[in-house]
């Protein structure tokens, strides 16, 4: 018998070393890193019987191949890391589904459907200043646009991709058929301590979090910080401070609704002089796109009364919107099933951060299971999925691909 857990740990334990110098996984798109982690994981693809080939995106893809089948499910995350991030993150949503396929393999299993797993190259958006490419791809919403982007090296997308033997103007014909789509389930560790409080090791995605970002500069007067009075002081600094205090007390007593103001900054920013400006941003993240709305305008008419009432003025810019995406109900169910049966219950969940499954909902039905990682730590190196956890989600996902197979 394998020890499908065990085998998981091993697997990722070995995929870790290819890495940057310095603490935990550095793993940047289109880099000798990557080019060696591919080489591992189509290893890893073959050993389940996968057919394999790199795509213009820089994709790898796994496919099963069965006699007759023309729909396809799909199933990955990415291969990349932030820097100095953990072990689990993106890597395991590819090494799981490997080897759930290798285990109806061994048993004999054959599907009425084919299975591609995917490792994508970019989904941190970390050398480059975006994201999502090869799921946004085969999902026909790549923008061209995005080749021109550089690094921090002044190292354009097109000339990383071209140095890793990639035809980036080949990009557009990687679209799949939606009418062929089954959907895409998408494994990945939680980042949060739900599934730790809840003693559960996995768990069921609702719905990826819609995003919404503002940029807000209250402005004032400066004056000396002791001569100035308090009573005629227009200090740009209160007023941030009241908003930011808004900001969490409103997502605080709003169900679903994640808020936070990421960054500060202040001028003249010296001991001595009463702050003229105050920039901050405002970040809301809800798996209701109503939810967001709602919160998002009640945080607006907080900040134009704060500055109103503080003899301030103030600017106030929506700067980044992306819609929630729901997970679809025909992908959910046998996957719940799959999990109360593996594990006598289910939990159900939002997911909080962006993921490929965001870009992948284009092209048909989505869904997301999560697993546990010890007290919810990720981009850390000390970021952690127990074996016995992994184990349980192979088991998972080899039923949920034979629950979905009896619907199809």
């Amino acid at each position: 018998m394998i020890d499908w857990g065990k085998l998981a740990a091993e697997r990722l334990t070995e995929i870790a070393k290819i890495s940057e110098d310095g603490p935990g996984v550095t793993r940047l798109p289109f880099t000798r890193e990557h080019a060696d982690a591919l080489a591992l994981i189509e290893g890893w693809m073959r050993d389940a019987g996968l057919e394999t080939h790199l795509d213009a995106a820089g994709t790898l893809v796994g496919r099963t191949s069965f006699t007759g089948a023309s729909q396809t499910l799909y199933m990955g995350s990415h291969q990349d890391s932030v820097r100095h991030g953990g072990a689990y993150d993106g890597i395991m949503g590819v090494a799981l589904p490997i080897l759930a396929l290798k285990k109806l393999s061994s048993e004999g299993k054959t599907l009425p459907f084919n299975v591609e797993i995917l490792a994508f190259a970019d989904e941190e958006g970390v050398r480059f200043p975006t994201a999502l490419i090869g799921s946004r791809a085969l999902a026909g919403t790549y923008d061209p646009a995005v080749l021109h982007l550089k690094d921090r090296d002044g190292i354009s997308i097109d000339k990383a991709m071209r140095a890793f033997g990639l035809s980036p103007e080949n990009i557009p014909k990687l679209k799949r058929n939606n009418n062929q789509a089954l959907g895409f389930l998408e494994v990945h560790i939680e980042q949060g301590p739900m599934l730790q409080d809840e003693d559960l090791s996995l768990g069921v995605v609702t719905a990826i979090c819609g995003i919404e970002r503002h940029s807000v500069t209250f402005h004032g007067v400066s004056g000396h910080a002791g001569t100035l009075p308090m009573r005629n002081r227009q200090d740009a600094l209160v007023g941030a401070s009241k908003l930011i205090g808004s900001v969490h007390e409103l997502a605080l007593n709003t169900e679903h609704l994640r808020a936070t103001v990421g960054a500060l900054d202040i001028s003249p920013n010296v001991v001595n002089s009463v702050p003229d400006e105050a920039r901050l941003t405002v970040e809301m993240r809800a798996p209701d796109d109503a939810i967001r709305a709602e919160a998002a305008q009640k945080i607006e008419d907080q900040a134009k009364e704060i500055a109103e009432g503080h003899g301030l003025t103030i600017s106030y810019d929506k700067t980044y919107a992306q819609p929630a995406q729901q997970c679809a109900d025909s992908l959910t169910k046998p996957l719940s099933k799959a999990v109360e049966a593996q594990l006598g219950r289910t939990l159900a969940l939002p997911s909080g951060a962006t993921h490929d499954a965001s870009a992948m909902a284009d092209l048909g039905p989505m869904a997301m299971m999560f697993v546990r990682c010890k007290d919810g730590i990720s981009h850390n190196p000390e970021e952690y999925a127990a074996p016995d956890d992994m184990g349980d989600a192979v088991h998972a996902l080899a039923s949920f691909i034979e629950n979905l197979a009896k619907t199809v």
